[in-house]
Order: structure tokens, then sequence, then C-alpha cells
């Protein structure tokens, strides 16, 4: 797929929760195709302390609007001075990059898109592709509190939506392995997941136990998105790759993680 590097203009940042913004770009010209998993690279200028580009999974991509979607969780320097951009700033970004969802093969097949955190980011571009090609996910989404519930509006124009809060002020308490939905029948036929690593370890090692087809995105740090910095290499079944290149997307089933 055709890689760019392009100057894109803020439309507009909104505050979701303490530290989470949804940032919405556009173009000039109509944005590329972009796939459900991929991620950009975005320039962030006047950061003393920020050399490097920062990886930020696409989040939604309206045709319509010619608007790219990133979610922003701003918790360093970097990511904060981006936050903070004034509307109609312009913001360079290499993008698409990396591999992305397998889609499912058949229309039968119950889907289970497990989020947590900002990982919550490419689950609902997935979710609206999914939602595209007819099919009906069901979104699983955590967090510690009920601010950490991200664009529950947004996940609910494409499927029925499931939470859990490690406090219970939202959803059911506790982790998304413990949710109620995954006893459900019939048992889903495919699971995807993004948010933090223990976190996809759980859904791992459930889909694992439960013979399901898992496919997780990975969080490493992938500064340059090309695979040159060596910042986010994994140890997978055929040796140390780099998640920017080979990745972010595994199947479960390539990577070193216990059962």
């Amino acid at each position: 797929m055709k890689k760019y590097i392009s100057d894109l203009r803020l439309v507009s940042t909104e505050e979701l929760s303490s530290d989470y913004f949804l940032m919405k770009f556009t173009s000039n010209e109509p944005l590329p195709e972009m796939l459900p998993g991929q991620f950009v690279e975005v320039k962030v200028d006047n950061s003393p302390t920020t050399f490097l580009r920062r990886p930020i999974s696409v989040n939604y991509v309206d045709k319509e609007t010619n608007e790219l979607w990133l979610l922003i969780h701003a918790i360093g320097d970097g990511t904060r001075v981006l936050s903070a951009l004034p509307v109609n700033s312009i913001v360079n970004m290499v993008y698409p990059l990396g591999n992305s969802f397998t889609m499912p093969e058949k229309a039968s097949e119950r889907l289970l898109l497990v989020g947590g955190g900002v990982g919550t980011a490419p689950m609902l571009y997935l979710g609206a592709q999914l939602y595209a090609h007819g099919f009906h996910p069901t979104f699983l989404l955590g967090a510690r509190t009920a601010s950490g519930i991200l664009q529950l509006e947004h996940f609910e124009r494409f499927g029925a939506v499931f939470c859990t809060t490690e406090d219970g002020t939202m959803g059911e308490k506790g982790f998304v392995t413990q949710h109620s939905v995954l006893a459900s029948q019939p048992a889903f036929s495919r699971i995807y997941s993004c948010g933090p690593k223990p976190m996809m370890m759980a859904v791992a090692s459930y889909a694992r136990k439960n013979n399901i087809p898992c496919e997780v995105s990975l969080e490493n740090t992938m500064a340059c998105g090309v695979g040159a910095c060596l910042c986010c290499v994994e140890d997978t079944q055929k040796g140390n790759v780099c998640v920017c290149t080979e990745g972010p997307v595994f199947n479960i089933n390539q990577l070193k993680w216990p059962i």
C-alpha cells in the first residue's frame, strides 16, 4: 500500500475526558485508503523534548467530510503539545503505516471487538468497516472508571456495546475478561483486541482456551514507523520483528505470550 507524507489541517479538537482528546484532520486532497489497524506517524513541532514522530492509531476515516480522526492520550510532552494545537494548525503526517486486521470470511461469524483505554481507537474504525460489510460486531470496552469509556455514542452506531469498569461506575465491575457477555451462546467466532498489554494477554488467553481465532494490535513504541529505529521490537514465534512493519496487528499464535 502506498505511503504518503502530507500536511493535514486540524479541523477540531474535542476533550473527551481528562487527558483524552479527539482530533480531526483534513486535507485539500482526498484522503488515501486506510485500513482498520493501521497507524500514522505524527510530527510534533515546538516540543523541545520530542525529537521523533508519534505513532497514533487510525481512529476513524470519514469519507464524506474527508476527515481523519485521531484519539490522543496526552500523557507526554509530545502528545500534550499536539492536543493543545489551535484549530487550522498544519500537522505533518506519514500514513498509512503497518498492516491491518483480517476481515472475516463468513457472514454468520459472531465478532467481538475488545478495547481498553486509548486502545479502543482502532476498534471504532474496525467496527465501522465491519458494519459497512454487513457484519454486526459486539464491542466490549474496558476502563478504570466511567470517564475512561470513550466515544460510546460512536461505537453504538455499529453494534452492541458492553462495558466494564474496575470501580463499577459503568457497566459491569471488573475486567473485560470477566464480563458476562463472554458466556453468551453461541460463542464468539472471532476476537479482535487493542489496549494495555496485560488486558490483551488476558483476552488472548481466553481466546486460546476457547479455540477462538484472535488478533491483537500491539502498542509498542514505534518511533519511526519504517523498521529503522528498532524501538518496537517484539519477540515472536519467528524471532524478533519490528511491530511497525510486521504489525501492529498480530494473530496471537504468532506471539510468545503465555496461555
